[in-house]
């Protein structure tokens, strides 16, 4: 591997570097154009050649950012290490969010300011419809920037580690700092009357089972009976039922955490007691026989499982006709401001949700833990014996 200087002009210089014979056996040369001094030419020329020998590949590229984007998800879902709801949700994001913006860039020549200037336009003017059409002067939120962001993010760093590209700059380049929003929870009144209010509707008892066991909205509806026991009245979250594309599939719990045993307060032991009883009434009424171990708790009218889509819109018209306006998952986060009113520690709240660890719970539910340390110092007094 040899390197060359050749004068241009005044101010500019042409580097010509001999990368021997190709495999077909053809020669491999690359030309730079350097402006500045000859010094300047020869300190770019060495930076060149001393990448080259280090692994780093100095010609260029013509994979644009758009095809590398497309390849990486490919792998993703070919080696699993995504699941289809998470891919299906890449897809969305690398159709409508990235490619529309970078994806004619060529992958090596992406830089951090161009990374910054995506940012902006997606913050501006980067909400589209459904079909993919830009929705005129309109932005998406810093949280939907941060996720597209993580995505290019993530295919970048291994672009690096591959040495497609030298480094990853999007580790460079932040994404847009995410505002903090308090999440919309029922405040005690509602919870009081949710019961009530749902009382004999088919949404009654998943809701008790999202409002009182904590579960997501997948845990509930690929509840098997063999993962209830109410004699011992605990909840064994072992599957999830997730909706794409595709259809629906079933999966285990989100993290290896979200496996997990939930003990059942009074009320919903009672709830799923009549449940059980209702549901079993209906069955032998069309002549279905009795419940199996492997019948989903809370199934469709045909016995199948219900598809989570569905069955949040079906959730959406309910509440509206009540007069709120929350999301299914908010019972989930209800279910935490209870037990963080009531002082159960952070630990416990972590392991009963299924998040991977406790500083997740800490993150998420921060706003809600009491910020007066009295018992802290009634802690230490107690300690010292005062």
């Amino acid at each position: 591997m040899r390197g060359h200087i050749r004068r241009r002009s005044s101010s500019s210089w042409e580097l010509k570097i001999d990368l021997g014979r190709a495999p077909d056996g053809k020669r491999r040369t690359v030309y730079r154009t350097v402006r500045g001094s000859k010094r300047d030419a020869q300190a770019k020329l060495a930076g060149l050649l001393a990448a080259q020998t280090s692994g780093i590949p100095i010609e260029p590229s013509k994979l644009t950012v758009a095809v590398y984007l497309r390849e990486r998800l490919a792998y993703w879902q070919a080696v699993s290490s995504i699941s289809p709801k998470t891919a299906q949700g890449y897809q969305q994001l690398i159709d409508h969010h990235i490619v529309p913006h970078l994806g004619d860039r060529l992958l090596q020549q992406l830089t951090p300011r161009h990374v910054e200037a995506w940012h902006t336009t997606l913050l501006t003017t980067g909400r589209r419809d459904r079909q993919g059409r830009l929705k005129g002067q309109v932005g998406i939120t810093a949280r939907s920037v941060g996720h597209a962001h993580r995505v290019l993010s993530k295919a970048l760093a291994e672009a690096a580690k591959h040495e497609i590209v030298p480094r990853n700059v999007c580790s460079l380049q932040r994404a847009p700092k995410i505002n903090a929003v308090e999440m919309l929870i029922l405040n005690k009144e509602q919870v009081a009357g949710f019961e009530a209010w749902l009382h004999g509707h088919a949404m009654e008892v998943p809701t008790l089972v999202a409002l009182y066991g904590g579960l997501r909205r997948g845990e509930v509806l690929g509840l098997r009976w063999r993962n209830v026991d109410l004699d011992d009245e605990i909840i064994h979250v072992r599957e999830s039922l997730e909706q794409t594309k595709a259809g629906l599939r079933f999966k285990s719990p989100k993290s290896r955490a979200g496996i997990r045993d939930i003990k059942l307060p009074a009320i919903l032991i009672d709830a799923l007691y009549a449940h059980r009883k209702r549901l079993l009434e209906h069955r032998l009424q069309l002549g279905q026989g009795k419940l199996a171990g492997d019948d989903l708790v809370f199934p469709a009218l045909d016995g199948g499982p219900q598809a989570p889509d569905s069955f949040g819109s079906a959730w959406g018209k309910l509440v509206r006709k009540l007069g709120f306006e929350i999301s299914f998952h908010a019972l989930r986060h209800t279910h935490a401001s209870m037990l963080i009113a009531h002082g159960v520690d952070v630990v416990t709240i972590s392991k009963r949700l299924g998040h991977a660890s406790p500083s997740i719970t800490l993150n998420v539910y921060a706003h809600l833990f009491t910020k007066d340390d009295s018992k802290a110092a009634a802690a230490i007094n107690a300690a010292l014996g005062r």
